[in-house]
């Protein structure tokens, strides 16, 4: 099995656990209080919410890797050894969901 399949595989499933712990975190603040206020029902908050989150990432998601590839990493230091770049890449991407569950 070729290694990039391995990595793109371990990229999504980290990166749904991110994504789950973002909006385990993030979304139930504004959910509970527009909830609780009689606002919203639970059915119209969660479809607000859907949208928005996935909104939200499709239009910023872009910036924030550019900022990450070129403002915080330098990755012509990684030319020779690419694999470092991407474990760490993961690496941090799995802390960061780790983190969110704490």
């Amino acid at each position: 099995m070729d290694p990039l399949y391995v990595y793109i595989g371990l990229a999504a499933v980290f990166g749904l656990f991110m994504a789950w712990g973002i909006g385990a975190n993030d979304v139930a603040n504004a959910m509970a209080t527009s909830i609780g206020s009689g606002a919203l029902t639970v059915k119209q908050a969660l479809l607000v919410a859907a949208v928005f989150e996935f909104a939200g990432a499709v239009l910023a998601g872009g910036a924030v890797t550019s900022t990450i590839r070129q403002g915080m990493i330098d990755t012509v230091a990684f030319v020779d050894q690419p694999d470092t770049l991407i474990f760490g890449m993961l690496a941090a991407l799995l802390a960061a969901g780790v983190w969110l569950l704490l």
